[in-house]
């Protein structure tokens, strides 16, 4: 068949049932996203005779005598369409993957649209941005600017991938033509627990174009975390490649690496498994108790299981003075159980990787990661590599959130690629995301609050119960997090932490934004809101009373140790700002009816800017003949923005613009190492690394100069064009010539000491008594940053977590039926917020500058997601009376509240 894409005609012939968007990849135009194949998402949409269509479910023959747009088609990164360029103009995207399929369906929106967006928009989602800086691109809102001259720090620049993002030429993992790629299908376990018996692959290795089908047989006898840590003992050592045991329903049998996705997934149906059925439990109270199924019981020291005959994990007990005392003597006291549920971090880009090997032999893992110099050590550790025969790369990568601080593809496609000497592709589905990926912990948390009448905290006791799912991984570290800044931010004289986390054979829980703070906070802060309600206490004023203040020693389980310190302090004015904005006007109007309730909730969150133990960053920068810089990086850009942030403190250390900064980034082969991009250390380690490699060059220059005028160096002027000296300007070619042809600086942060930055959330809601609807009608958060190096791009970390914990709070929910099963399997079924599900939030910022980060700067994308379930559910308790105990605050759910509330 023929038909035109992007104004050149295509002659092919598509597969029998093959849809459009797979075709156009086949033909290389990787602009056409896959963020679903099922026609919920939109990050695939094409223009058909330009009408807006979800390629992933439009079938390629139609398009026979057709004219197919894709964005590439819209403009060029020369001439930008002008959705494109509103896009660029005003930050409407972060992690991008979904930002082609969003401009191709704008593209074709008129001004009487902009009036009709929640319809117009409901095919396309975002699940970064919060959809504010979208709805200003559709508007024509320029929110950002393109520094040309002065420092670019506390500027919003904008981002340096903007134009390949909008004109979908940026590359992602598996936007790339390999000859001769294989891929891989794996059979999944039918059951949540099973020891395998045998496996007859036989007739599936016969199978044409089947080149290897791999199961326990293959796997090495290395035991390891799916978990990436700077140090792997952070995490138990309980998984292999391939098991014979399986311990959740889905957990991988066996791969079939073949010609195409169509083979291997035929041949995985000719795999014959037999198995033994092993009982199972799903409960964690029930796991962790006497006669329970036990999971990994064959587990010894070796593996850090904290108690495998009690199916723990981990456990963590501590108390500072004495909680019981207190309580029996207190005024007020709160007790209560809150309950946080599964869900999915739903990155539009699924979990993927391609391997082979290069000119050398070396094994290449090219990976949707957050981590890459992580996964390479940890692929040397299974298949007993050198680490100079392995290199792993990411490119942009389309979302994590935490997920991707995961090794869950790269090492089935690094057995694949030493099997076969071949090229490999493997990558996720959307239900491989919602059913088997881990998930963040569900946790069911108990408080104990006491205080005296005047609201002063003379108690404050946790116990809390994480499922962990069938595999450690992160598990610990959630847990002892969890357990931290949420109640580290009170001061009493007397805490107590009891918590455990404990293995079911439910799907394995993992890292999630917020890493358990969300969880416990989420507790505390609604336990904090029913103190103030008891003692008729405004909420606000009540933190005020109980804060921790600089000086103040920071105390969880234990005291916290000399590396987490108060590097500035913005929560009182956090607290402030958030107040006094609530007590203005705005936001929506409340609707009209005597059904509806409207109330007002807010809570507090704190946060370490970056994770302990640890986090290294290694980076270097080196000046071009033409005045250009080159910077080494190893962490991940995927919608952090990083990347904007570290060109931006480069050129301003060095004197010249942000386009003259070239960030080649997130390779084991550009840099010594670096921790990964996650626990938000993106700015406060790789880049205060980067402005120590920023200075030592600066240094280097200014001295180099001062030399070939005999010049004082610490009168030296950096400039875009060169070094002044006086009225001698020396230039980047004079520069490199004195100093043997190189000039370059290098640096290196270890992540320590940590400072605090701190969030304050207010909503006001509507509730509908009849139905249990909630409707969120003002959303405000402050939050302390430090410096904000880029503001609109801070904002709209902000915004994005808030949207994001909406959708937590609300809506989303991952339903596990009572044999393990997950039944919210597609992702029509597991509602992340659409644009007609947000509120506009507004964003206030403290005035700090903290003297550990870089130029005064914090951290900001995990820490504004913490306070967002407590304020809802404050808001709601406030609305109606009855105080919500377990999330999402659906509408069946706030609906029987009531009704237990009018039945009690």
């Amino acid at each position: 068949m023929k038909f035109t894409v992007n104004g050149t005609e295509l002659d092919t012939e598509p597969r029998p049932g093959q849809c459009l968007r797979t075709l156009l990849r086949e033909n290389t135009h990787f602009e056409v996203k896959k963020g679903c194949d099922a026609g919920d998402c939109g990050a695939c949409s094409v223009l058909v005779d330009g009408e807006p269509v979800h390629s992933c479910i439009y079938p390629a023959a139609r398009a026979d005598g057709h004219d197919v747009t894709t964005v590439s088609g819209l403009g060029t990164l020369d001439h930008l369409h002008p959705m494109q360029q509103k896009f660029v103009d005003a930050a409407g995207f972060q992690c991008g993957f979904c930002t082609a399929g969003m401009i191709v369906t704008a593209s074709t929106f008129t001004d009487d649209d902009l009036d009709d967006l929640p319809n117009r928009l409901k095919g396309n989602l975002c699940r970064c941005t919060g959809y504010r800086s979208i709805d200003d691109a559709l508007r024509g809102t320029r929110n950002t600017e393109q520094v040309v001259e002065g420092a670019s720090c506390g500027r919003s620049q904008r981002a340096p991938a903007a134009a390949r993002v909008v004109t979908g030429v940026e590359r992602y993992t598996l936007d790339t033509q390999i000859e001769g790629l294989l891929h891989i299908a794996v059979l999944g376990s039918p059951y949540p627990h099973a020891r395998i018996l045998s496996v007859d692959a036989a007739a599936a290795e016969a199978l044409t174009g089947v080149h290897a089908v791999l199961y326990h047989r293959d796997a090495p006898a290395t035991a390891y975390s799916t978990a990436r840590h700077e140090l792997r003992d952070d995490d138990p050592d309980d998984t292999y490649l391939f098991d014979r045991i399986v311990r959740f329903r889905g957990q991988r049998v066996a791969a079939v690496v073949a010609e195409s996705t169509t083979v291997a997934q035929r041949a995985i149906g000719l795999i014959r498994v037999d198995y033994e059925e092993l009982p199972f439990v799903l409960d964690p109270d029930i796991a962790r108790g006497p006669g329970a199924p036990l999971l990994h019981a064959d587990k010894g020291p070796e593996s850090r299981i904290a108690d495998p005959g009690r199916n723990l994990v981990a456990e963590l007990h501590g108390e500072t003075g004495d909680v019981d005392t207190a309580v029996a003597a207190a005024e007020v006291v709160v007790q209560g159980r809150w309950d946080t549920h599964r869900v999915q971090h739903t990155h539009l880009e699924t979990h993927g990787a391609i391997g082979y090997l290069d000119d050398d032999g070396r094994l290449v893992i090219r990976s949707s990661t957050q981590v890459p110099f992580l996964v390479r050590d940890e692929l040397c550790h299974i298949f007993g590599l050198a680490r100079d025969r392995v290199r792993v790369f990411a490119t942009r990568v389309g979302g994590g959130f935490g997920a991707k601080q995961e090794m869950l593809v790269e090492d089935v496609v690094a057995a694949a690629v030493l099997r076969t000497g071949r090229p490999v592709q493997f990558e996720f589905t959307r239900t491989d995301q919602l059913t088997i990926a881990p998930c963040r912990h569900p946790m069911r948390v108990g408080v104990t609050l006491a205080a005296g009448s005047d609201g002063i905290l003379t108690a404050l006791a946790i116990d809390v119960l994480s499922d962990a799912g069938a595999y450690g991984n992160h598990s610990a570290g959630v847990m002892f997090h969890g357990c931290t800044e949420s109640i580290a931010v009170y001061r009493s004289p007397n805490k107590r932490v009891d918590a455990h986390a404990v293995y079911t054979n439910n799907r394995p829980s993992g890292a999630f934004r917020g890493y358990g703070l969300g969880q416990v906070i989420f507790a505390v802060e609604s336990a904090m809101d029913e103190l103030a309600v008891k003692l008729g206490v405004d909420p606000y004023e009540l933190r005020r009373r109980n804060i921790v203040v600089p000086g103040d020693p920071l105390v969880a389980a234990h005291p916290e140790g000399a590396d987490l310190m108060y590097g500035s302090y913005g929560l009182d004015q956090c607290l402030d700002l958030t107040e006094r904005a609530m007590s203005r006007s705005g936001g929506a109007p409340a609707p009209v009816g005597d059904h509806w309730r409207i109330g007002d909730g807010m809570a507090l969150a704190m946060i370490a800017t970056n994770p302990p133990n640890g986090h290294i960053a290694d980076t270097s920068i080196e000046l071009l003949p033409d005045g250009r810089f080159v910077a080494h990086v190893g962490t991940a850009e995927f919608g952090n923005g990083t990347t904007t942030v570290h060109t931006q403190i480069a050129a301003t250390e060095l004197g010249t613009v942000p386009d003259r900064v070239e960030i080649r980034q997130s390779d084991t082969d550009v840099t010594t190492h670096d921790t990964g991009a996650f626990g938000s250390a993106g700015t406060v380690v790789a880049a205060k690394s980067l402005l120590a490699a920023a200075r030592e060059l600066h240094h280097r220059m200014a001295k180099a100069a001062a030399e070939l005028t005999g010049t004082d160096p610490d009168a030296a002027e950096l400039t875009p064009d060169g070094v002044r000296c006086g009225d001698t300007l020396v230039t980047p070619a004079e520069l490199l010539d004195a100093s043997g042809g190189r000039l370059r600086g290098e640096g290196r942060h270890g992540g320590l000491p940590r400072s605090l930055c701190f969030n304050v959330q207010a909503f006001r809601v509507a509730v509908d008594v009849r139905t249990g609807e909630v409707r969120i009608l003002r959303s405000i958060q402050s939050a302390d940053a430090g410096t904000v190096l880029n503001p609109e791009q801070c904002r709209g970390q902000i915004e994005g977590g808030v949207a994001q914990a909406i959708g937590v709070s609300m809506f989303e929910e991952l339903i596990t039926d009572e044999h393990g099963r997950v039944t919210t399997d597609v992702l029509r079924n597991y509602h992340i917020p659409q644009y007609a599900d947000l509120p506009r939030t507004e964003v206030y910022f403290a005035d700090t500058f903290d003297e550990l980060g870089p130029m005064g700067a914090k951290s900001m994308s995990e820490a504004p997601f913490n306070p967002i379930s407590p304020a809802l559910a404050n808001a709601v308790r406030n609305a109606i009376g009855v105080r919500p105990h377990e999330l999402p605050l659906s509408r069946d759910r706030v609906w029987r509240l009531l009704q237990n509330a009018t039945q009690s």
